[in-house]
């Protein structure tokens, strides 16, 4: 029987939260990074059990959001001291069908779907609407979301629960179809997520917490945790190259060379199988 640590090593762990914090940055979905790059370096990661994989993932989630919370410090002053009702009302609705999905389809979605094929094609879908999305006219600033809106980018958000869509992806592409300035879709892609990403990591660490640690992962989890604190605080400058006012196709092609790798893979695998 093979040992619940094996999966998992300290130095694969530091590597993977090294990775986490710029995937998280930009809207390549780093959920599907951290489980294909270890499938594609052949490494024994798919090994754990799927709660543990996950509660790995909330302990790098983890470590990245305390690095935002400094790098973006000033940023998250001013969205508490500027919210409203109406801004509340709005965050609100789009928080709503992630948490509906979520707590409904999210186990299943997490058994049945998170292999290499199903994140291959969460990395194609999610780069093609942002191509296509980022087509549209930049005319609108995040002052003038309506509920409307909100209900679309709410929409983007559940469907982010897809492996490798990318939330910060599909919230991004959904604003720029609602025909927002490239800057305002990440100013609304963030303020929109901060209340779904809170949640889901609060509901996962619960879950854990019930659950208990395997004796031998807490070294693993935890330099996997500093890992991404560390290169989230390095590649923060990441953050204003996507505020700027720059397309979102080099992030699509580059879903697209990631799902290739992993379509190759699967089509070299099952050869050698077959042989």
């Amino acid at each position: 029987m093979r040992s619940p640590t094996s999966g998992l090593r300290v130095s694969q762990a530091a590597l993977l939260g090294a990775l986490h914090g710029p995937a998280e940055l930009l809207p390549i979905s780093s959920s599907g990074h951290v489980a294909v790059v270890p499938w594609l370096l052949g490494w024994d990661y798919g090994e754990l059990e799927p709660e543990l994989r996950k509660g790995f993932e909330v302990a790098l989630h983890g470590g990245t959001a305390a690095a935002l919370l400094i790098s973006l410090r000033s940023e998250v002053t001013d969205f508490m001291r500027t919210t409203n009702p109406r801004l509340l009302g709005l965050v609100g609705l789009a928080s709503a069908p992630a948490a509906v999905v979520g707590l409904a389809l999210e186990r299943s979605i997490e058994r049945r779907l998170g292999g290499p094929r199903s994140i291959a094609a969460g990395l194609l879908g999610g780069g093609l609407a942002m191509a296509w999305a980022d087509r549209a006219p930049q005319a609108r600033l995040s002052d003038d979301a309506t509920a409307a809106d909100a209900v679309w980018l709410g929409t983007a958000q559940s469907l982010a629960l897809l492996p490798g869509v990318s939330r910060t992806g599909a919230t991004i592409a959904a604003a720029r179809a609602r025909e927002f300035t490239r800057a305002d879709s990440v100013r609304l892609s963030r303020h929109m997520a901060l209340p779904v990403i809170a949640g889901a990591t609060a509901l996962k660490l619960v879950r854990l917490r019930r659950r208990g640690l395997p004796a031998g992962l807490g070294l693993p989890f935890a330099a996997g945790a500093a890992a991404a604190f560390a290169s989230t605080l390095g590649s923060s400058w990441l953050i204003g190259q996507l505020k700027r006012d720059r397309s979102l196709t080099p992030y699509a092609l580059y879903r697209f060379a990631l799902a290739a790798a992993v379509i190759r893979q699967l089509t070299v695998r099952r050869a050698t199988i077959a042989s």
